[in-house]
């Protein structure tokens, strides 16, 4: 069953230009148009329409709507199907490919789920079903008073509509061969069988049929896919009942405090006798994903009240256009902390770093406030450049910065370029973490309450895609939620941003003890120490001050 059974396709030699495939351009007509054809286009696939001069088909060039349910969308279904709801990602065409068998191999008994197509016109479209999906070999109807088909947007607006079973009979039919397919008739039959991706798109083989089984409050297939059926993806999620707080935190954490975390950071110094006055964290993420707005998250809970020192918000491209050595102020003695947050250009597609300029920034070549030219690549001729770089000039630790809500979806270039860095500085033994944002948006309870952050499984079963998406422990990906929209400093938003700085830093001290273990010989002030085996043991050192708690200078001299 195709197009042949709704949408009839025809070669054409015009001017048109629809859809290509091989070389040839087809005209799509609507199911109105083709009625009479598509009851003999099963049976006849040489069945076809008269082209028209101009078909309502026209595929758009720049997409407006994300192709994965926002938080907006979800708090609509949510609202659709009542009370609490989680919603986890099983399926998802581009990622997972386009295939009937798959679809059924990662959905089939997962109890309620939720269907969404994304077409190329910007339409948001699909259905629900409480039942199991099953792989029945010879095709069968199931019953379901509670389903609902819906749209979420049409030709990128939000414009949510539900769409109810008439009296439940017929509606999702189950067969190993079809994609989700509701209704009898079918309303909604996404697709069969394989189908590869044609540039953009999925040329799906499915069909619309609306009213058969679905009350459409006067809605059609123009009003619900603008009679496109040309998919950009496919998601079915799983829908969980109630709470979406697990009993126990994903990750167990002491009692803490803003003030305890705040104190550990502001006592912080690196390891004495290495010449090293701050350790330097490098910020790396896609255009978007929240750098800049993590240095002000820091900033304001050291200043006090919100700030926005650097420049943060919503582009196309980078806002950054300069490498930034950002400095934080202690809240008392207002002096630089011993840290700083190194930002950069953020990585977009097509516009990747160069691999001079990682290696500027990672070897220490590059000054605070050097601007990027990013026509020249960075060179020793380049103005302020560092010839000869210290132990001090180097990064230290690599954060990357990935939007939560962006995951699945996660562009693959962007991510080739994240293991491309991290090839380099696995070269240079830097430690890695992953600074996950945005998680109150993957999460609606996290939404509401911000503190639920480590008992969300939402948040944990992201955390754990992320750390196998980039090949990290799970403790060295740490969600956070930076400040955005809010007036005020709040705890909840403090105290993850903090544990994710002071793990950063302990990270940096792992570089720089490292470097020591590695040239220990030509470092006179730690060469008895290290032979006598003393700053290796807890017990033969001041306990507090590998804790945080004395003043710096405990800190470092603790090794002399």
């Amino acid at each position: 069953m195709g197009f042949n059974s709704l949408l009839c396709c025809l070669p054409h030699n015009g001017k048109l230009k629809i859809c290509r495939q091989r070389g040839h351009t087809y005209v799509m007509q609507s199911p109105a148009k083709v009625n009479n054809c598509s009851k003999t286009a099963d049976s006849n696939p040489g069945c076809a329409a008269s082209p028209k001069k101009k078909s309502a088909m026209k595929t758009s060039s720049s997409s407006k709507v994300p192709k994965v349910l926002q938080k907006s969308d979800k708090k609509q279904l949510t609202a659709w199907l009542g009370d609490n709801k989680g919603f986890n990602l099983l399926y998802k065409a581009s990622r997972d490919g386009c295939s009937a068998q798959l679809f059924h191999q990662k959905c089939d008994n997962k109890g309620p789920t939720v269907t969404v197509l994304y077409n190329a016109l910007d339409c948001v479209f699909g259905g629900y079903t409480a039942l199991n999906w099953t792989s029945n070999v010879s095709g069968m109807w199931l019953t379901d008073q509670s389903a609902f088909l819906f749209r979420l947007y049409f030709k990128g607006k939000f414009d949510p509509q539900k769409y109810p079973a008439k009296n439940g009979s017929n509606a999702i039919y189950c067969l190993g061969s079809y994609g989700p397919t509701f209704g009898g008739g079918h309303d909604l039959f996404a697709f069969s069988g394989s189908i590869p991706k044609n540039g953009q798109y999925f040329q799906v083989n499915g069909s619309t049929n609306f009213g058969t089984s679905f009350h459409m409050q006067g809605d059609t297939a123009t009003t619900v896919t603008a009679d496109n059926l040309q998919l950009v993806d496919v998601e079915v999620y799983q829908i969980t009942d109630g709470n979406d707080l697990s009993e126990e935190p994903w990750r167990k954490l002491p009692e803490l405090s803003t003030k305890a975390l705040k104190s550990y950071i502001d006592l912080y110094a690196p390891l004495g006798g290495l010449k090293v006055n701050n350790v330097n964290i490098l910020m790396i993420g896609a255009v978007g994903a929240g750098k800049s707005s993590y240095f002000n998250t820091i900033n304001s809970i050291f200043r006090g009240h919100v700030t926005s020192q650097a420049c943060s918000g919503s582009a196309e491209h980078s806002l950054t256009t300069m490498f930034r050595m950002y400095k934080v102020r202690s809240s008392e003695s207002c002096m630089p902390l011993k840290f700083r947050l190194c930002d950069t250009r953020g990585l977009e597609e097509g516009q990747g770093m160069d691999d001079s300029d990682l290696v500027a920034i990672l070897d220490g070549h590059l000054p605070d406030r050097y601007q990027f030219n990013p026509a020249v690549p960075i060179s020793p001729d380049s103005a302020g450049y560092k010839k000869s770089p210290i132990l001090a000039d180097k990064i230290h630790c690599i954060a990357f910065v990935l939007d939560g809500c962006t995951v699945d979806v996660f562009p693959d270039k962007i991510l080739q370029t994240i293991k491309s860095i991290q090839q380099r500085a696995n070269q240079r033994g830097i430690p890695q973490v992953v600074l996950l944002t945005k998680v109150d948006r993957a999460c609606l309870l996290v939404e509401s309450d911000i503190s639920q952050i480590f008992r969300s499984a939402t948040v944990g079963e992201l955390v754990d895609q992320v750390a196998q998406l980039v090949g990290l422990p799970r403790a060295h990906v740490l969600p956070v939620k930076n400040y955005e929209k809010e007036m005020e400093l709040d705890q909840n938003v403090d105290i993850p941003a903090l544990l994710s700085l002071r793990q950063m830093l302990r990270f940096a001290d792992d570089y720089l003890y490292n470097y020591l273990d590695q040239h220990e010989g030509k470092i006179h002030l730690f060469s008895q120490a290290y032979r006598g085996n003393r700053c290796l043991s807890e017990e033969s050192v001041n306990y507090n001050c590998w804790k945080g708690s004395p003043r710096r200078s405990s800190r470092a001299n603790c090794h002399t």
